[in-house]
């Protein structure tokens, strides 16, 4: 297990058990969990950039299976 490191200065990340990483805030308050740390730090921008800048209008998608299973 590694220590925080700060990235940006804006958010810390670390490895944890199973070897998944975390991001927090610098409150403490969980962000993201990833499985790598490079895609935990990309995510953990997106989402705060999403979060400043407001997120845009999402989609949503519905569909139904026919037959019988």
């Amino acid at each position: 297990m590694n220590e925080k490191k700060l990235i940006d200065d804006a958010f810390y990340v670390d490895e944890r058990k199973y070897g998944l990483w975390y991001s927090t805030d610098k409150d403490g308050n969980g962000l993201i969990t990833s499985l790598t740390e490079e895609s935990c730090i990309s995510a953990t921008r997106f989402y705060l950039k999403g979060r400043q800048e407001g997120f845009s209008e999402s989609k949503t998608y519905e569909g139904n299976v026919g037959g019988k299973l």
